[in-house]
């Protein structure tokens, strides 16, 4: 599984990347839009093409996900502390960890949880540097969620990830980073198939 998740602030022709980038295969969209009201949110996913809504999870402003045919829903790690997800158990819920025995200890309500950083992060400077999560992911435990591998990820590395004990990888900045979006993503999910 590749999942892509967007970059916080909003980028040029991003939504017209994201339907490209859902024809040549992505499985997934996270839409992490932080800065924007509800309003600008549903402007936002009215522009991706209905035919991929539900592939779709939000990780904010779940209210709108009736009206977009959206059925997934992402909790951060502090929201999942604090319980802010038990009304959506039943449906399709993730959720972020960073060290593999957090991991270990989620339930079955969880579909599946990313685990940060695996790599120094192309997006964020400095974060990851000292990052043990690659090796630490050979003490999962917890096969009733699916382990999502995030940070640093890129055409070069992401068959290294998948030689591990991973079921998925998301990216971040290869794809936001980068003059060629659908080029890196294009690539990422051939050297993941070959």
């Amino acid at each position: 599984m590749i999942i892509v998740i967007t970059p916080e602030e909003l980028v040029q022709n991003e939504t017209e990347i994201i339907n490209e980038l859902f024809r040549e295969g992505l499985d997934l969209l996270h839409i992490r839009k932080p800065y924007i009201n509800s309003r600008e949110m549903a402007g936002f996913i009215e522009k991706i093409n209905t035919e991929f809504h539900h592939q779709l999870v939000v990780h904010s402003h779940y209210e709108l996900a009736e009206n977009f045919n959206i059925s997934r829903f992402h909790f951060r790690e502090i929201d999942r502390q604090n319980d802010l997800y038990t009304s959506f158990i039943g449906k399709t819920i993730s959720t972020s960890v960073h060290d593999i025995e957090v991991f270990n200890e989620l339930n079955e309500d969880w579909e599946y949880a990313l685990i940060s950083p695996v790599f120094p992060s192309i997006s964020k400077k400095g974060y990851g540097e000292d990052s043990t999560v690659l090796n630490d992911i050979k003490r999962r435990g917890n096969l009733k969620v699916k382990l999502i591998a995030l940070g640093g990820i890129n055409e070069n590395n992401i068959q290294e990830v998948f030689e591990n004990n991973i079921d998925g990888v998301a990216l971040l900045g290869t794809i936001w980073k980068s003059n060629e979006p659908i080029q890196n993503f294009k690539k990422c999910r051939q050297n993941v198939l070959s």
